[in-house]
């Protein structure tokens, strides 16, 4: 069990400084990415003074400042070096495409934008990025350069040996990131997580989970989501966890090569990617593995069937939200119920909001020390808007339906606006997948619902399965004892479901398709 213990003044910065203290400072192979080398306590709290001091440079104590970064250490040294110089490092989702960056950059304030060219001409965002309008775009390999002499001997003298006189002061309070909801139902809001809320999730995690020095942590997930920031590289971050960065979830391929030849025991995923990994790993590359966990979207049974049989590995499913920093809920060894997202972590409280139309559970509502400071919504950039759902203030509403049983597993029933009303009847569209996947266990299986002049809404279903047919949707149902309401009144066969840079299958780019045939 990691020894790291959270304490309600600790910024970023100070819980890196803590870890060095903890782990020691000159710690081989810390930290890795796919450049060549390693990095040690000592050489990451380097770089995180020498990239916050560049940022000061190009920015104002409390401005808003883009970060357009891949996974690399020098990123989360930049985004937690940012933070220790009072700038509110905003991370954005260079997948959302140039409307998604546009918008979010327009609901946070960003005017200043620090980026790299060889990461913007790899990952082919060249043209992406000159249509960001009313922002400047500084380059790591400019910046880099104005680093001057009294800038080096600022750092050798003073700010290495006293790193935390080198900094402003600390405020927990203080924003310490925002990021960005994918905006599949609107234009993207910004969430702004302060550094109470981040380390506040991570101590509920350790609370239940034994991460330490003798793990190696694999984090493929991006850190402009939460899930990739919070769990992927701040949980490593204080516990003392090795950490291996890889750029990007989608090399399904690689994943696997890299966990065997790395050694992890520790990876996050979706759903979705993990269906993947297992398709494309041998039966001896996740021999090290002894945590896997799933978020961000379902577990299929499927999957977790899979690599039950060919790894021997239970896969642990959360659940959680950007807006809780995100971990609301976990299974963990020795205390996970499948077909739920575990037990509400330490200190986080919950309300069932019943909802008319559905009789199973309610509305999930939630609060906890991890709840988000506010939202940045597009409409009223820059205005924090607090938390506050039906259930008061200082609570957030998660837009799940969901239900606890007595022991206080929850259960994710599926987010309110991905039900449809179907001659009057509430019809759970994740209900219809399920079906899916009951007669297709091996094929991808996504539900939407549209307008339906004849019955209010009818139910769409895409598959990547060409031989799926209604008359097998039917007979399942009836098996699973589910109402023949929800079965889809339309398949449509695709040849691949379309995703969101998180993982999430990118329902609206389906409802589009679905609306426009």
């Amino acid at each position: 069990m990691s020894d790291f213990t959270y304490h309600a003044r600790d910024t970023l910065f100070s819980a890196l400084l803590a870890a060095a203290g903890r782990c020691g400072r000159h710690t081989p192979e810390q930290w890795e990415d796919m450049k060549p080398g390693a990095y040690s306590h000592a050489e990451l709290i380097r770089m995180t003074l020498a990239l916050g001091r560049l940022g000061a440079k190009v920015s104002e104590p409390g401005e808003h400042v883009g970060v357009l970064m891949p996974n690399m250490a020098a990123s989360v040294a930049l985004l937690i070096g940012l933070s220790a110089f009072h700038r509110v490092p905003c991370m954005l989702n260079y997948t959302a495409g140039a409307e998604g960056m546009r918008n979010a950059c327009r609901a946070a304030g960003v005017h200043t934008v620090i980026t790299s060219r060889v990461f913007l001409d790899k990952a082919g965002l060249i043209e992406q990025v000159a249509d960001l309008r009313d922002v400047r775009l500084v380059y790591l390999e400019d910046l880099r350069r104005r680093f001057t002499l009294a800038d080096k001997l600022w750092l050798i003298t003073y700010a290495l040996p006293f790193p935390r006189l080198a900094v402003p002061r600390g405020d927990p309070e203080l924003p310490a990131v925002v990021l960005f909801t994918s905006g599949s139902e609107g234009k993207p809001k910004g969430v702004v997580l302060s550094h109470r809320a981040l380390l506040a999730n991570v101590a509920q995690i350790m609370r239940i989970f034994p991460f330490g020095p003798s793990d190696t942590i694999l984090n493929a997930l991006p850190i402009f989501h939460s899930f990739g920031l919070t769990a992927g590289t701040l949980i490593p971050l204080v516990s003392g966890a090795r950490l291996v960065l890889y750029t990007s979830p989608l090399h399904f391929k690689t994943i696997p090569e890299l966990v065997r030849d790395k050694h992890c025991t520790v990876m996050f995923g979706t759903s979705t990617f993990l269906h993947h990994y297992a398709r494309n790993a041998e039966a001896d590359d996740f021999k090290s593995m002894k945590i896997v966990v799933a978020g961000a979207e379902k577990l299929a049974d499927s999957v977790r069937q899979a690599w039950r049989e060919r790894f021997a590995i239970d896969i642990m499913e959360g659940y959680g939200a950007t807006e809780t920093a995100p971990v609301l809920a976990v299974n963990y060894p020795g205390h996970s119920r499948p077909g739920t997202v575990g037990q509400l972590l330490p200190g986080i409280e919950a309300r069932l909001i019943p909802v008319p139309g559905i009789e199973r559970g309610g509305e999930l509502h939630v609060r906890g020390p991890n709840l988000m400071s506010g939202y940045y919504r597009f409409d009223t950039p820059t205005l924090l808007e607090p938390p506050s759902s039906e259930a008061g203030t200082g609570w957030h509403d998660t837009g799940d339906v969901a239900e606890l049983d007595a022991d206080g597993y929850l259960t994710i029933l599926g987010r309110l606006k991905r039900f449809a009303k179907v001659a009057g009847e509430m019809v759970s569209l994740e209900v219809v997948e399920s079906i899916a996947r009951a007669v297709s266990a091996d094929a991808s299986h996504a539900a939407i619902n549209i307008s339906d002049p004849a019955r209010g809404e009818a139910i769409v279903l895409f598959t990547t399965d060409p031989g799926l047919t209604r008359e097998q949707l039917a007979a399942a149902a009836k098996n699973l004892g589910l109402p023949e309401i929800a079965l889809p009144r339309r398949i449509r066969v695709i040849e691949e479901l379309p995703t969101l840079g998180t993982g999430k299958i990118d329902y609206p780019r389906l409802k589009e398709a679905a609306t426009s045939s």
